[in-house]
């Protein structure tokens, strides 16, 4: 491909990662509902108030790797942890988290939108209207843990050190200590900030920048993110050729998976083009092969950087299909990301795209871009790439302006 050719490619990458994320009113709304819930489990008559509850986004919400569902009129997931700085010396896992479910009760409006307890978590299933719901994960953190955070994401470099500091303890109800144990030492622990800070820092790859931009997503009150590093877009593609290939499947590959491989074979890459071709192409040689000490056979291992014992294809060894799963749809997006990458002209690109990325959100990206595209002819900016048929603002022929009827 040429530099030209590429920088078209970019166009389309870019607009379809819009096409797929979700709006800033959607972000806004969800951002309000949960800083809502946050204010009334710290307000000064709670029960929890001592403690200084927070509520921050985690997960895809939190690394900017949310997709719109296939079905738009199906849920967001959002999930978020409730920080406690401290708890009281007799609550075990089961009263700590009772604590936070029983003040959600308390209030009118969310008991008649919790559901029952999930393993670790409430959840709160806003309206139909709202088509989002919220899992609260009531968690444990150090008193000096804003210090730590700030720390942690202030800087352009990774440390596993530092990232290790930024564990929390969470309940759960399947752990044998969750009905006596007061010790939270003893309780499950996890690092979603610390995988965020590595996440981020994969996606900056040095750029002190870049970074400061992404810390601004694990405030309590983040500022959406216009301008995506290539990293999360790539991400946020892959994320929805896999959703549309399993579409309602189970044994689909898991997020977390596809998330920490595409940031392991990221290299930094400024072009979303070629960063898909640089990941997609890598991302399996970062699936390692060990010896399983329980039966002697080999398993795969996917490493949780923040976590090296922790294994995030665990469960392939107990469900084989979804080992399977996972290497059909990589070489499925290796086969359909080399054929878009080879089409010329818009209307074949964007035909190519329908199958494995969905018809109605490549639609609306090419809509966008021809929109922009409009505005670009009429200003005389457009020009056509030589031998692409790619229009845009790089190029070497100028085209003329056109009113874009028909079919465009």
């Amino acid at each position: 491909m040429t530099q030209e050719q590429i920088t078209h490619f970019d166009g389309i990458f870019n607009a379809l990662c819009t096409s797929l994320d979700i709006t800033e009113s959607q972000f806004d709304t969800v951002v309000r509902s949960y800083r809502a819930v946050g204010d009334w489990l710290a307000k000064s008559d709670s029960s929890l108030a001592p403690y200084k509850p927070i509520i921050r986004p985690q997960g895809s919400f939190l690394l900017g790797t949310m997709v719109r569902p296939i079905n738009e009129n199906d849920d967001l997931d959002i999930d978020l942890v409730c920080e406690l700085t401290g708890k009281h010396p007799s609550w075990d896992q089961y009263a700590l988290k009772h604590k936070v479910g029983g003040r959600l009760k308390d209030n009118d409006t969310y008991k008649k939108m919790l559901e029952e307890e999930g393993r670790r978590c409430w959840t709160l299933r806003y309206s139909d209207d709202a088509n989002y719901h919220m899992d609260v994960l009531p968690c444990l953190v150090a008193n000096d843990y804003k210090v730590v955070m700030e720390r942690a994401f202030s800087t352009s470099e990774y440390s596993t050190q530092e990232a290790d500091k930024l564990a929390i303890r969470i309940t759960d109800k399947e752990s044998d200590n969750y009905k006596y144990d007061t010790c939270p030492e003893n309780w499950m622990k996890s690092n979603p900030f610390g995988y965020a800070h590595w996440f981020m820092y994969r996606a900056s790859l040095g750029d002190t920048r870049r970074m400061s931009l992404l810390y601004e997503s694990v405030k309590p009150v983040p500022s959406y993110q216009k301008n995506k590093s290539v990293l999360q877009k790539a991400v946020q593609i892959l994320k929805r050729h896999r959703d549309v290939m399993f579409d309602g499947d189970e044994d689909k590959p898991i997020s977390i998976i596809i998330t920490t491989l595409a940031a392991q074979a990221y290299r930094g890459e400024a072009s979303i083009t070629e960063a898909l071709q640089t990941i997609i192409e890598n991302m399996k040689y970062f699936i390692r092969d060990e010896i399983d000490p329980q039966t002697g056979k080999m398993i795969k291992k996917i490493e949780n950087p923040v976590n090296p014992e922790e294994n995030f294809a665990d469960k392939w060894k107990e469900h084989p299909q979804r080992q399977t799963n996972f290497y059909n749809w990589l070489e499925a997006v290796r086969r359909d990301v080399s054929l878009i990458i080879q089409q010329r002209g818009l209307h074949v690109i964007a035909e190519s795209m329908h199958r494995p990325f969905g018809k109605q959100v490549v639609m609306r990206a090419f809509t966008s871009m021809a929109e922009t595209a409009k505005s670009q002819r009429e200003v005389g900016n457009m020009k056509m790439a030589t031998g692409s048929g790619i229009l845009g603002t790089a190029g070497s022929v100028t085209a003329k302006a056109h009113n874009f009827h028909g079919n465009n």
